[in-house]
């Protein structure tokens, strides 16, 4: 039986290259395992730690992982690329060259018997800060002006600023504020707004979870693979939070 997979939060890139292209190499070896019976591969953003597309140049590195992307893509497996807030600047590499779907949104899809709303997570309840923040990141004006910045300079010093807030804010992470969760209150508000999902899927709160809704619907976490290696398989019945390598 075909199954749905879903993954989120791989931050290539911290926090060093050694332990970067070590998480790349275990990140391969999982999507190797599941290729036989995947029917599509959902990847939840932060993919990467940074990544920013100039016109000619996106960011050194992580071609394994890319090529293997785009080995699902040309076998026939549909791939879907969310961005995350620390890789949203997408501008259409991962289409063309890739070969996958690429959302900037969450999106609502029917998935077997049940319906998902699906998304990175950022940006949805989040305190004023952080929104205001990636209010400047998605502006295209901002955008543009980065654009301008040669790539040694621009991407060298976005990583700096990347990986020092990662690492900083990292172990918050592992908190779970139950009904205060903001995620959770995010999802509550959908369904008394009249949403039907059943599957809510998130990443970007690094807390691998399926936390009870009401009887039928669930708030699902995909953790990292910083220190959990987590991912979640749908298999048209069930969607399970599973573990990879320990």
């Amino acid at each position: 039986m075909k199954k749905i997979y879903f993954a989120s939060d791989f931050h290539l890139g911290i926090p060093d290259a050694a332990s970067s292209f070590e998480r790349e190499k275990r990140i391969i070896r999982w999507l190797n395992q599941i290729k036989p019976d995947c029917e599509a591969l959902y990847l939840l953003g932060d993919t990467f730690d940074f990544w920013f597309e100039y016109k000619l140049v996106v960011p050194k590195g992580n071609i394994r992982l890319l090529a293997k992307i785009a080995e699902f893509a040309d076998e026939g497996i549909p791939v879907h690329v969310f961005h995350g807030n620390h890789d949203l600047w997408q501008f259409g590499y991962f289409e063309k060259e890739l070969g996958v779907q690429v959302h900037a949104e969450p999106i609502s899809i029917q998935l077997g018997k049940h319906l998902f709303y699906i998304g990175h997570g950022d940006g949805l309840g989040d305190g004023w800060r952080f929104n205001f923040i990636l209010w400047i990141y998605r502006n295209r004006f901002f955008q543009r002006i980065f654009a301008f910045i040669h790539p040694n300079l621009g991407i060298g010093f976005a990583n700096y600023l990347s990986h020092r807030s990662k690492l900083k804010t990292f172990d918050g992470n592992f908190t779970f504020n139950g009904e205060e969760e903001f995620l959770v209150k995010y999802c509550r508000q959908l369904i008394t707004q009249g949403d039907k999902s059943e599957y809510y899927v998130f990443g970007h709160r690094h807390l691998p979870m399926i936390y009870d809704l009401d009887q039928t619907k669930k708030y699902v976490n995909l953790g990292d693979w910083i220190g959990f290696n987590t991912y979640a398989v749908y298999d048209g019945q069930a969607l399970t939070i599973e573990k990879f390598e320990g």
